[in-house]
């Protein structure tokens, strides 16, 4: 198991720590309910090295890039980042990730069970003059995400931390560390995400130096755990869950960053069927009538036939509820349609909804 440059901070602070994506990584502190409202209302930060980070360099990285992701990297100006996906030949989805345009080269950001997976299916597609580094073990990252998140970081900083728009990132220092301070986010709250050099004592300077400043909002920690709440509440997608190799972005509500008309990338003639044919299922969300959360595989029935299964359910501690996210027949797809989950043999009763389930303020 791999172990990010902050776990020593972990261990300090008394987290649970247990195995995901092939690092040890911190769960919880004091609570996931705890650390969700933390974010909420406040200020959390999360460690989120495990992630990892491709350099994409040379004269024809952009035609590279464009071939391999969904997205139209060539709207991609210096100092943006833009969300996007991979996807094989048949439509399936390889990985969701990140581009940054870092001016002189790329870096993609990639989910951490998926490094090697994305890395070697770059590295088969590589031509011309380009240049692919897997730098992940050389890049740190916090995410500090909430509404006193701004005014937290911007205490340790001289960039004016108001003028970064959303999915966008400047270079500069924090806490006298050089680093990318973007905006991107993954909790649905105003929040920014800090890459710098994965060394041991900055990164211990550069946690320290986080919870100092944010010490009059009531900063903390929080874990995977909180991440996953905060996630679900925003209907943001977690790949091996909600997206895989067996679902295609349009199917998943990812249509919006599939560009058919930017030219050739792989998987783009099984897209454009997919679009041609009309979809048959579809990834909604729903909310549980009590607190019970629906889980990861459990089936969804409609008057006692199946029409689909649940990918992501968690309690929200927003709304008190159970919520969760999962694929059904087209036909059974929109809001206000009630449906029934097996909860290992108990019935949920529960509604779909559009999503978010709650306001995103991110923006």
């Amino acid at each position: 198991m791999k172990r990010t440059p902050f776990y020593e901070v972990h261990l300090e602070l008394g987290a649970k720590i247990a195995p995901f994506a092939g690092y040890e990584m911190p769960i919880q502190y004091d609570g996931i309910i705890a650390e969700h409202k933390r974010v909420r209302e406040s200020v959390g930060v999360f460690d989120v090295s495990h992630m990892g980070e491709f350099k994409v360099s040379g004269k024809d990285a952009l035609n590279f890039l464009q071939k391999l992701t969904v997205n139209d990297v060539s709207k991609l100006t210096s100092g943006r980042a833009q969300y996007s996906a991979m996807c094989y030949e048949d439509g399936g989805i390889v990985d969701d990730l990140l581009i940054y345009n870092l001016g002189d080269s790329y870096m993609v950001v990639v989910n951490a069970a998926n490094i090697e997976k994305d890395f070697e299916w770059m590295k088969k597609h590589l031509d011309g003059d380009v240049n692919l580094e897997n730098i992940s073990d050389e890049i740190a990252l916090l995410a500090v995400q909430g509404p006193k998140s701004l005014l937290t970081l911007q205490k340790l900083t001289d960039v004016d931390l108001s003028q970064i728009k959303y999915y966008h990132f400047v270079k500069g220092k924090l806490a006298d560390v050089d680093m990318i301070i973007s905006r991107t986010g993954y909790t649905g709250e105003l929040g920014f995400e800090l890459y710098f050099e994965a060394d041991p004592q900055l990164c211990k300077k550069v946690w320290n130096a986080v919870m100092e400043a944010g010490k009059e909002f009531n900063i903390g920690p929080a874990g995977l755990g909180a991440r996953d709440t905060l996630r679900t509440e925003m209907g943001y997608m977690l790949y091996g869950n909600d997206i895989d190799q067996s679902t295609n972005p349009f199917e998943a509500g990812l249509d919006w960053i599939v560009k058919l008309d930017k030219g050739y990338f792989i998987g783009r003639d099984s897209l454009l069927r997919v679009k041609n044919e009309g979809l048959k299922r579809k990834l909604v969300g729903y909310i549980v009538d009590d607190k019970i959360p629906p889980r990861h595989g459990y089936e969804i029935f409609k008057d006692g036939n199946k029409i689909g299964y649940v990918t992501s359910g968690t309690f929200s501690p927003i709304l008190e509820k159970g919520i969760g996210m999962g694929y059904v027949d087209i036909k059974f797809s929109n809001p206000g349609e009630r449906i029934s989950i097996n909860a290992r043999g108990k019935e949920l009763t529960a509604v779909i909804v559009n999503l978010p389930f709650v306001p995103n303020r991110a923006r």
